[in-house]
């Protein structure tokens, strides 16, 4: 820019800061008048854009295949995703945090190598070869997929403006990244997901350079591409919602300058951009993301692993399901076992009692302990007792009123004991807040007959409903009617010594707590009844139950979140998201034991810490710009600080919106979470090589100034190139390779023979890793 420009910029910006106004700097030119908003000219990649997209697939396929087949052996987390795709193939119902999109891929792969399924990929290390599993089929499919991504990103810098060196080695540092190509090489899920989550950043690129074209066909093209990125993300896993961040945040930006009125736009036209974009980018994804659990749902019609996560109203709709062969009406004096729902222990008790004082001082009843164990014996079954009578008058019997329903109330008795469960006005041993859980000998009934009385609430009916209790297939709360409390465990409630390390039962206060679900899990029916010998027959096979889509939707999405949040338990590989950017830390995926041979999740160094620092100076160049600014001195041009923030500074905020959530995650992490980040951080590194390497963005001939062309077209913003930009391309580049061939043996399972060897390679301290001296 020249002299005079700048200085014809400086005043305009001073004019602008002065007076308040907010112009969009991109569009209005040196004049106070509004002008029709100029059109950019559209994105086309040159001939040697694809020329290069075909070598940077190529090579990407020739690095992650090779030596596929090592090891021939079950890897990581192979024994989950590998696992899901055999239960896909014999139709069985499973429960997995992840949505199903990348699962179904895993099983597309599968069912194109004609596995059968009968594989369960049950253990790390097993042979693959013993079961003629097609592995090399199913993670080759996975590695053409992570092959798209690097062509993909060199066009989406490309579709930015950014040069060919720049966007070639961004495209190349993801190339030859260790964590990436692993990750793309066995039977997993990160190849779709960083695939869609960078598609639908370069859809929104394009369709963003359409900005002053709107409502034409390639406009509307993009916009729909975008959002099936966004939905295809998510599809794969719960963290593609962060690209609805990215691109959401863009939107609400790109309206918020369309609401303005020196844009010309009316209320009406405003609204039609808004109600394009709410379609194209909420509702369609909405739909999509729908669509795939409707296939999930479609496939996995019988019953399997998964059923013990879902309600049994669920778990009815699934074929050979054990609520449908063994469920049983329970009638009035049944003896049953109790299960709770989340902590999957039955309700107990023993002859013991509760201790005098409890370690912080409190008193208790000293009454006997009712507790939750994980195994049931002979002193966990309960008889049901009915509070009104259930035969005729002349003591015949009747079976409808021995039915037990919803809303009855009842009274349960310890038949070992002959004690009935009692909870009154007594803090729990554990939780003070919450009522004691006891028993109350059955002679002194008439001391404290009310605090016996529970009310039966079978879960999710409405209180005219009659449905009957049954067991397994129903899931109820025992309310307790003078306190209305809850009979309620919890993980973690495990009792002192004295009480053998059962978990406590005591009463929650919040009666409606999703947590205080139990159900009955084995019946002994009454000898005395007539129809004993009958209820003892096998039920004949039932038919399964039709479930509106919408319903089991919802409830599998209910316990993805559920699940997914209690994923807090340690694991030795577990990384917090500190360490990811520096690679303070890896995996480690699978070893040969007394051997110097292994699979660990490593990145490139040089592609991780350089595309750490791009990120770190991106942010160090607008805050001094900032700041500078403030000042009066404006020392980058403006078209130049415009492209810098409408393209590297989306990216950058892309890098943040998929890296910082995982600060405030208490589940369990690892260094794969942050691929997605890795790869927006590639995409920040060729704008901020492009702004410290490369030229000034290159103006046509014919341009009166610096904002508008003489037919009021916008310039195409391309970068140029320098020897210094291709030096320093070069050496990064060369560095990059260096390293990636460094780290091959623990990508690639490759034999280092020694220890020494190994810990050669342990270019950070504390990578964790496994040798034989």
């Amino acid at each position: 820019m020249a002299d005079s420009e700048l200085r014809q910029r400086v005043v305009y910006e001073q004019q602008r800061t002065d007076a308040g106004n907010h112009v969009p700097q991109t569009v209005l030119p040196l004049e106070s008048t509004p002008v029709e908003k100029p059109a950019q000219p559209p994105i086309r990649h040159t001939r040697g854009d694809m020329v290069l997209c075909v070598f940077l697939f190529v090579a990407s396929l020739a690095v992650r295949l090779y030596r596929l087949d090592s090891p021939p052996e079950v890897v990581f987390d192979e024994v989950h995703f590998g696992k899901f795709a055999a239960y896909y193939m014999r139709r069985e119902f499973f429960f997995d945090v992840h949505p199903p999109l990348a699962r179904l891929l895993v099983a597309l792969s599968a069912w194109l190598a004609g596995f059968d399924g009968r594989f369960e990929f049950e253990d790390i290390g097993l042979p693959y070869a013993d079961y003629n599993v097609p592995y090399l089929f199913m993670r080759a499919f996975q590695a053409v997929i992570g092959s798209l991504t690097v062509p993909l990103l060199f066009l989406t810098l490309r579709a930015t403006g950014a040069s060919v060196p720049a966007s070639v080695l961004s495209a190349l540092f993801l190339l030859i990244d260790n964590v990436h190509v692993t990750q793309t090489r066995f039977i997993l899920l990160d190849a779709p997901l960083v695939l869609f989550m960078l598609f639908s950043l370069y859809a929104y690129v394009r369709f963003y350079t359409l900005r002053y074209k709107p409502f034409t066909l390639s406009w509307w093209g993009w916009m729909v591409a975008t959002g099936t990125g966004l939905a295809c993300t998510i599809s794969c896993k719960m963290v593609g919602l962060f690209g609805f961040f990215t691109v959401g945040s863009a939107v609400i930006i790109d309206l918020w300058g369309l609401f303005d009125i020196r844009r010309g736009l009316t209320i009406r036209q405003f609204t039609r951009h808004f109600c394009a974009r709410a379609l194209a980018l909420i509702i369609w994804p909405i739909m999509i993301y729908l669509a795939c659990f409707w296939v999930h749902f479609a496939i996995l019609t019988k019953s399997g692993p998964g059923d013990s996560f879902m309600s049994t109203h669920f778990q009815e709709s699934l074929e050979g399901s054990e609520m449908l062969a063994e469920a049983m009406e329970l009638h009035a004096f049944d003896n049953i076992t109790i299960k709770h729902r989340n902590t999957d222990r039955f309700l107990h008790s023993n002859p013991e009692t509760y201790p005098y004082k409890y370690d912080d001082g409190r008193i208790s009843s000293q009454g006997q302990q009712v507790t939750a164990v994980e195994e049931p014996d002979d002193a966990s079954v309960w008889q049901i007792i009915p509070i009104d009578p259930v035969d005729n008058e002349d003591g015949s019997f009747n079976e409808t009123r021995r039915k037990i329903r919803h809303r009855q109330h009842i009274r349960l008795l310890h038949v070992p004991s002959q004690s009935y469960l009692l909870t009154h006005d007594v803090a729990a041993p554990l939780m003070p807040t919450n009522e004691e859980f006891t028993t109350l000998p059955i002679e002194d009934l008439d001391q404290a007959a009310n605090d016996t009385v529970f009310e039966l609430s079978i879960n999710g009916q409405r209180d005219t409903s009659t449905k009957v209790w049954s067991s397994r297939s129903t899931w109820f709360r025992l309310i307790h009617v003078p306190t209305r409390v809850a009979m309620w465990t919890y993980p973690g409630a495990d009792l002192p010594e004295w009480g053998h390390g059962h978990y406590e039962v005591n009463g929650n206060k919040n009666a409606l707590d999703r947590t205080a679900l139990w159900y009955v899990q084995d019946v002994y029916p009454d000898p005395n009844s007539p129809l004993y010998e009958k209820r003892l027959e096998k039920p004949p096979p039932r038919k399964p139950k039709k479930i509106d889509f919408l319903d089991k939707f919802f409830e599998l999405q209910h316990v993805m979140l559920k699940q997914n949040a209690a994923l807090t338990e340690p694991h030795p590989y577990a990384s917090r998201p500190f360490n990811w950017p520096f690679m303070l830390s890896g995996v480690s995926y699978w070893n040969k034991e007394n051997a110097n041979v292994q699979v660990q999740l490593f990145g490139n160094v040089v592609t991780w810490w350089v595309s750490t620092a791009a990120v770190s100076m991106f942010v160090g160049l607008i805050t001094a710009d900032i700041l500078l600014r403030r000042r009066g001195m404006y020392q980058i041009p403006f078209a130049v600080r415009n492209r810098l923030l409408n393209s590297t500074g989306f990216f950058a905020m892309a890098w943040a919106y998929h890296y910082i959530p995982f600060f405030f995650m208490g589940r369990q992490l690892f260094l794969h979470h942050y691929l997605p980040a890795y790869v927006c951080a590639l995409l920040v590194l060729g704008g901020v090589i492009d702004f410290f390497a490369g030229n000034a963005i290159n103006f046509p001939v014919s341009e009166p100034g610096p904002f508008l062309t003489a037919d009021r077209r916008r310039p195409r913003l391309r970068m140029g190139t320098s020897k210094t930009l291709w030096i320093v391309c070069g050496v990064l580049a060369v560095a990059a390779i260096g390293m990636f061939v460094f780290l091959a043996p623990f990508t690639y399972a490759i034999d280092l023979v020694t220890g020494e060897r190994v810990l050669r390679r342990r270019i950070v301290s504390s990578w964790s890793l496994h040798y034989s001296l």
